[in-house]
C-alpha cells in the first residue's frame, strides 16, 4: 500500500534532448555517439542526418545504429513542406519507420494545411509548428494559435525558446498560453543585447541569456509537462565543438529536473 502512494505521487518528468542542428559539423554516426557519452538518449534528426528520400535499407541502417547506442530518434525536423503530398508522405513514412513522436515543421504557405492535417489523420503522427523569429510566417505566437485553433488536436507547437524570446516574447506565457497543444521544445538561449552577423539578438549558453527559464520550469512542473527539451543553438562557434554548450545546457536542465 504503501508503494503504491509513492509511485502515484511521483510526476510526470520531461526528457531532454537534442537537436543534431546543434552538431551540424558531425556525421550521423558521430552524433548518435557524442549523445550516447553525453547522457542524452532522445535526437530529434534535422536534414543532414536523416533524408526521408533515402532507400528504406539506408534508413534501417540508421535506425540499427540509434538501437546499438541506446539512442532514440524521437522526431525529425525543422522539416520542409510543399504542396506535394506524396513528397510530404515521405516524413510520415521516415517517421514511422523510427517510430517518431512528431514531426516539426513550418510550413511557408497557409494552403498546406489541409493536406498536413489529412497526413496527421492517416498516420497518427503529431505535427509541431516550429517558429523562429519576428518576420517569419510564424514569429507571432498568435499566428501559431490561429492555426491550432482550426485543426486537428494532433496539431501542435514546437516551442523554440530562444527565438521566444528574440521576437520580444516571454517563454513562461508563451508556454501557458498554448495550452496543452506544446508538444515539443528547443531549448536555446538568446542575449537581447548582443547581435550576430545578421541582427539578430545572439546565442548564448542556455540559461545565460534573456529566456524566462525559471517562469517557464515553473510552468512545465505545473502541468506535468512531459515532453521533450531538445538542447539546440544557432551558433556556429557553438557547434563546431558542442561539447561544452551541450554539457553545460545539461547540467542546468538536471539542476531544475533532478532524476528521481
Amino acid at each position: 500500500l504503501f508503494s503504491f502512494f509513492v509511485v502515484a505521487s511521483v510526476q510526470a518528468h520531461p526528457q531532454l534532448g537534442l537537436q543534431t542542428w546543434t552538431c551540424r559539423f558531425m556525421s550521423f554516426e558521430e552524433v548518435v555517439e557524442f549523445a550516447q557519452k553525453q547522457g542524452i538518449t532522445q535526437l530529434e534528426l534535422f536534414k543532414e542526418h536523416i533524408d526521408p528520400s533515402a532507400p528504406k535499407a539506408e534508413n534501417l541502417k540508421k535506425l540499427a545504429f540509434l538501437k546499438s547506442h541506446g539512442v532514440t530518434a524521437y522526431s525529425i525536423g525543422v522539416s520542409g513542406t510543399s504542396m506535394d503530398k506524396e513528397e510530404n508522405r515521405k516524413l510520415f513514412e521516415v517517421a514511422k519507420l523510427f517510430g517518431m513522436k512528431v514531426i516539426v515543421v513550418e510550413p511557408r504557405e497557409p494552403a498546406q494545411w489541409d493536406m498536413l492535417e489529412a497526413l496527421v489523420k492517416e498516420y497518427d503522427i503529431k505535427l509541431a509548428i516550429h517558429k523562429h523569429g519576428t518576420g517569419t510566417v510564424y514569429g507571432n505566437p498568435a499566428t501559431v494559435k490561429h492555426v491550432l485553433a482550426e485543426r486537428d488536436h494532433r496539431i501542435g507547437v514546437c516551442m523554440d525558446i530562444g527565438w521566444v524570446t528574440a521576437a520580444g516574447f516571454d517563454a513562461e506565457t508563451v508556454f501557458k498560453n498554448y495550452g496543452d497543444r506544446v508538444f515539443d521544445m528547443h531549448m536555446k538561449d538568446k542575449r537581447l543585447d548582443i547581435e550576430d552577423g545578421k541582427g539578430r539578438p545572439s546565442d548564448t549558453m542556455i540559461g545565460l541569456g534573456n529566456a524566462n527559464y525559471l517562469g517557464l520550469f515553473e510552468a512545465m512542473k505545473a502541468v506535468n509537462w512531459s515532453g521533450v527539451m531538445a538542447i539546440e543553438t544557432d551558433s556556429a562557434e557553438f557547434q563546431k565543438n558542442p561539447t561544452e554548450f551541450v554539457s553545460r545546457a545539461k547540467k542546468f536542465f538536471d539542476l531544475h529536473f533532478p532524476k528521481y
